[in-house]
């Protein structure tokens, strides 16, 4: 999947190196499909997985530089295709898009050399991408898209606009010098009930370097003599500098009773870390407590009890105190 377009997936999933985002009005287009992905990797970055799904780099200020993406039509009709850069930001360790055409710092650095192209049913065409940064720029990373949309025409029956759009992030550092280093520890595993009838191994992460994260990995399991796995990270996380962000990967099989040893390797790009633990199954589910729709009458009887005992304790006490001030 390193360099594989994937449409109709959330920008914001990074488990599975996603490059694409839908977005839609009302009904979703009928057949109406574009994918976009990275064509150039610049020579310093070919072993990295990231840079072959986004556009990530570390620029001085004053520098300017060019990329490819490449769009297709995998619909059965003509296309028309806009492209444009847009914001984005990393919230509660999700890359996040806004929708529309919100722009802010790096997508105003962007420009395509092409803003409209008609595309017949399977063609695929590229597209040239300068992002210049001002010799002014502040130092520090900043997050993008760049965009591919069509829109239909409104219905004839009514005023229903149906959008489909899909994007590729933009990571960019600026600052003098190197790029600033990528690390980050795993800090625990733990286990916990998933979504379905499977377990979920759970580890946390910390960021201890100064470029965002984008979590991938697996984990394999381990008991006597039977192995399980690997199972692959199935939430997208992305974790800022100094943060720490959840990994979830669910163990999809059925998997006898008691303790396994957890052996997770977890990497951002081409940096890996590895970590060691042990988990129980069965994960015993949270404990829910019914909730009421109000007080019943055995309610007030305890309150009322316990109320007339608190009393008597409280008179007996000045009773007490009282005997022992005369004497």
């Amino acid at each position: 999947m390193l360099l594989a377009s994937v449409a109709l997936v959330a920008l914001g999933v990074s488990a599975a190196p996603a490059v694409a985002v839908r977005e839609q009005r009302q009904e979703p287009a009928d057949d109406a499909a574009i994918t976009i992905r990275v064509l150039d990797v610049p020579a310093s970055r070919v072993q990295d997985p990231r840079a072959r799904v986004y556009i990530v780099d570390h620029l001085k200020p004053g520098t300017t530089i060019n990329r490819r993406v490449e769009v297709q039509n995998t619909s059965g009709e003509p296309q028309k295709v806009e492209f444009y850069s847009g914001a984005a930001s990393v919230e509660n360790n999700a890359f996040t898009v806004p929708d529309g055409h919100t722009g802010n710092e790096l997508s105003g650095w962007i420009r395509l050399k092409t803003a409209r192209m008609e595309l017949d049913p399977g063609e695929r065409k590229p597209v040239e991408v300068e992002i210049a940064v001002p010799k002014k720029a502040s130092k520090g990373e900043r997050y993008g898209a760049i965009w591919a949309q069509i829109t239909s025409a409104k219905e004839r029956t009514g005023n229903v606009t149906q959008i489909h759009r899909v994007g590729i992030r933009v990571y960019l550092d600026v600052g003098p010098g190197g790029e600033p280093p990528t690390d980050f520890r795993i800090d625990g595993l733990a286990a916990e009930p998933g979504p379905g009838e499977f377990p979920v191994v759970t580890a946390k992460v910390t960021n201890t370097g100064q470029r965002a994260l984008d979590m991938t990995g697996t984990v394999s399991l381990r008991k006597e003599a039977v192995q399980a796995g690997p199972f692959k990270v199935t939430n997208g996380v992305t974790i800022l500098p100094g943060q720490s962000g959840q990994v979830r990967i669910e163990v999809n099989q059925a998997l006898p009773a008691g303790t396994w040893d957890v052996h997770a390797k977890l990497a951002s790009g081409t940096v890996e870390r590895t970590a060691t633990g042990k988990i129980t199954l069965p994960v015993a589910a949270p404990m829910t407590v019914a909730a009421s729709t109000g007080p019943s009458w055995l309610v007030y009887a305890v309150g009322g009890i316990t109320l007339l005992v608190l009393v008597t304790l409280a008179g007996w006490y000045l009773v007490r105190r009282q005997r022992t001030r005369l004497a």
